[in-house]
């Protein structure tokens, strides 16, 4: 498989589907590393700009609308805030960077909090670093990614709301975000596509979650 198409039997799919849509709910939201809970389980952590579409992302994975509180307002989320998936899994869902507004003492405590958890965090499988599909890497995304690589915890692209552009608009997108993967050394090289909206994608990224909760 490239980073481009990935391709899932139909077995494959459905036993995913019923994998991470079996009940999650949520655990804690922390605020200082020292709440966070044992690391007993695997953890997926998911990363991106202020309003990329987490926590819509992470509704639409476990089939529950209200699980992960969505807002209209950027930078929301500003803990690390846990979730439980069939007591199998934590999901883990990262404030959002790169919203100006946002003073910057909060911002530099916020990346000093995520930078200690990636290096730290042993149970920590994998970050799914959401981007938008609608504007692509940006250098706010990029330093994150070379945070990622510094950390030497392992990554993964998903590009999110694409039925908001057109399909020679994602084409661009996606060799744009292969080209930049190549550089760094801790990205995963398969690209999602996925909208929430739509429940494009959601699938196969629940076929890659479902291979780390057996890893």
């Amino acid at each position: 498989m490239d980073s481009k198409t990935l391709e899932y039997s139909a077995d494959e799919l459905i036993t995913a589907d019923k994998a991470v849509k079996s009940k999650a709910e949520f655990i804690l939201s922390v605020a200082n590393l020292q709440q966070l809970p044992t690391d007993d389980l695997p953890e997926i952590a998911f990363a991106g700009r202020s309003n990329v579409g987490k926590s819509s992302i992470i509704n639409a994975l476990t089939d529950q609308n209200g699980l992960a509180k969505t807002s209209n307002t950027p930078g929301r989320t500003q803990q690390l805030n846990f979730f439980k998936l069939a007591n199998r899994l934590y999901l883990v869902d990262f404030p959002g960077y790169g919203f100006a507004k946002a003073p910057e003492s909060q911002v530099k405590q916020w990346q000093k909090m995520i930078f200690t958890y990636l290096q730290g965090r042993a149970s920590l499988k994998r970050v799914f670093l959401l981007i938008d599909s609608r504007h692509g890497i940006k250098k706010v995304d990029s330093d994150i990614m070379e945070l990622l690589d510094k950390a030497a915890v392992t990554y993964q692209i998903v590009l999110t709301k694409i039925d908001k552009i057109s399909a020679a608009e994602l084409s661009v997108i996606q060799k744009n975000t292969a080209d930049e993967v190549k550089k760094h050394a801790a990205a995963y090289a398969k690209i999602l596509t996925t909208s929430s909206e739509k429940k494009i994608g959601i699938s196969e990224l629940r076929a890659e979650i479902a291979a780390l909760m057996n890893d």
